[in-house]
């Protein structure tokens, strides 16, 4: 196509308006046309990256495959244009002002006084171009965090702003995502709020190509010319973003509505008929199970559902391609402080989920979650401390090692059978340094998760500090745990599994990342596939003992 084209989305009113969603979308939409899509996320918040941010706080923390700690949007991304992002794709302002600082420290900007203007904005304009650059989309996507009129996104705004001038406005278009609520008690949806947002765009020197109106309630044609009319914007490329109970049927909604061909329209590049048909069929998947699964998901962050997203979206991947819908049933570990409670929260459940995390908080109901699995027979994923928990949780209780625990939680256990990684010792920064991106992992043929992923070596994003304990392999090994999966030498255990067992399988990286709606994990779909199995076995048995 020739140069890169930037569409620029940003957001009004209120956050959590579903920017990233809209861009994904939109990305699958251009995807669709043959196109080259990457996106790009500017979050501006002061950390240099969400590595050490909360997961209250934040949500989950996206690795792509060169360990770059992202925003959970970029897991959408990948999800939805099925592309494997860069650190390129996530700029912070934590990372723009740490690295003027350091220039202006090298003396790098030759005694000039140091300004957002220009360099905080340039260096912004910067990250556009290198992503340009190095990745060579035919369009760059780029999402601005945060809301118009935030302090914080300001520079980023006002990048965007110079950017149109210095590449072109043939080669640039602005979407503006705002919510149009609609009021109960008068029974009308109300255009004021997207008014007042464009407004403060305007006053900001962007006006903006496209809205795309975030609303529970479809817009009459009176709602969309005040719309139209009040923000400068065409009447057709006010876009209606309504309230969808499948998140992948957003692309097909907007598709319907015009967005991909308003963009190509303002670009002056052909609207071609894009290819959906694929992910049309993997809708219906998701629309029309033909059984039910409950998963419980036992973890220490359940009170927001966004500290594992990608989990969630894994889960739901697997379930539609094996013909089932997905219930979340989310189990607070520090709740199961015994057998009987854990016996009582987890009563039902067809698979039971155990994601990482940090620290020894609700560790010890983690590992009565993972014996409750063990022992019933229900199909169990580890991940990542999971499979920590779970090593911890046999040694203790087959194994006979019942002082069994991780240095993490106990830095003088008597029998660590988890151990600090040698090259995170004596470690001062806890930003950025833990084992994080791709490593290649060596499958034990006849194993389960050979049978999964059916080859022998896979690639596979980690984020971990703390590894299992090569000194007690061989106790492990005896009592009957099954190391399936290694580093190429052998040195990090990868994956274990229980032989016998329908499918208790758990691995020290994260394979929820590199999930797809159209192509689930296979760890997840062997999970999933398993509990479906055992719950028509289940059914066939008690209707033949009912006959």
């Amino acid at each position: 196509m020739g140069s890169t084209k930037y569409i620029f989305v940003t957001g009004g009113v209120v956050s959590s308006l579903g920017k990233g969603i809209v861009a994904a979308s939109l990305g699958r939409l251009l995807r669709a046309r043959g196109y080259k899509v990457s996106i790009q996320k500017f979050d501006p918040y002061i950390n240099v990256d969400p590595g050490t941010m909360s997961p209250f706080q934040h949500g989950e923390v996206f690795v792509t495959d060169d360990g770059a700690e992202t925003d959970l949007d970029l897991g959408h991304y990948e999800r939805f244009i099925d592309t494997n992002l860069t650190r390129q794709n996530n700029v912070t302002a934590g990372r723009i002002y740490l690295d003027v600082i350091s220039k202006e420290r090298r003396g790098d900007y030759l005694g000039a006084t140091v300004q957002t203007i220009p360099h905080i904005t340039d260096e912004i304009k910067n990250r556009i171009q290198e992503a340009s650059h190095q990745l060579s989309p035919d369009f760059l996507i780029c999402e601005v965090g945060g809301t118009v009129g935030d302090i914080e996104g300001l520079p980023f705004l006002e990048a965007i702003r110079q950017f149109r001038y210095d590449v072109g406005f043939k080669n640039t278009c602005f979407i503006h995502v705002t919510l149009v609520p609609y009021l109960k008690a008068s029974g009308e949806v109300k255009t004021k709020p997207s008014q007042h947002s464009v407004n403060t765009l305007r006053s900001i020197g962007i006006q903006p190509d496209i809205l795309v109106c975030r609303t529970e309630r479809p817009l009459g044609k009176s709602e969309r010319l005040k719309l139209a009319q009040f923000t400068n914007v065409e009447p057709e490329a006010v876009i209606e973003s309504i309230d969808m109970p499948v998140l992948y049927e957003v692309p097909l909604v907007l598709e319907k509505e015009g967005l991909a061909r308003q963009v190509l329209d303002r670009l002056n590049i052909e609207n071609t008929v894009p290819n959906l048909d694929t992910w049309k069929e993997m809708v219906q998947k998701v629309k029309q199970p033909h059984t039910h699964l409950k998963v419980a998901l036992a973890g220490k962050y359940t009170g927001l559902s966004d500290a594992y997203l990608s989990v969630i979206e894994a889960l739901k991947h697997a379930g539609a391609t094996v013909g089932a819908s997905v219930e979340i049933r989310w189990i607070n570990s520090e709740d199961c402080v015994d057998d009987e409670t854990s016996e009582a929260l987890l009563n039902g459940v067809d698979a039971i989920v155990v994601p990482g995390g940090f620290g020894h908080r609700g560790i010890e109901g983690k590992i009565n979650v993972i014996k409750y699995a063990r022992t019933r027979q229900i199909p169990f994923l580890g991940l990542c401390l999971g499979m920590q928990v779970a090593v911890i949780e046999f040694a203790r209780n087959v194994a006979q090692l019942t002082r069994a625990n991780s240095v993490e939680f106990e830095p003088k256990a008597d029998q660590p059978v988890v151990a600090l990684m040698e090259d995170q010792k004596n470690l001062a920064d806890k930003g950025g340094t833990m084992r994080l991106g791709q490593y290649p992992c060596h499958l034990v043929k006849n194993s389960k998760a050979a049978e999964a992923y059916n080859t022998e070596v896979v690639m596979e994003r980690h984020r971990h500090r703390y590894e299992i304990n090569n000194d007690y392999i061989e106790i492990l090994t005896d009592a009957g745990l099954v190391f399936s999966g290694t580093s190429p030498d052998r040195h990090l255990m990868e994956i274990i599994e229980l032989p016998g067992h329908p499918w208790f399988v758990a691995c020290q990286f994260h394979p929820e990342f590199k999930s797809r709606p159209d192509n689930p994990h296979p760890l997840f779909k062997g999970l999933m596939k398993t509990a479906v199995e055992l719950k028509q076995k289940d059914s066939t048995e008690a209707q033949t003992v009912s006959n």
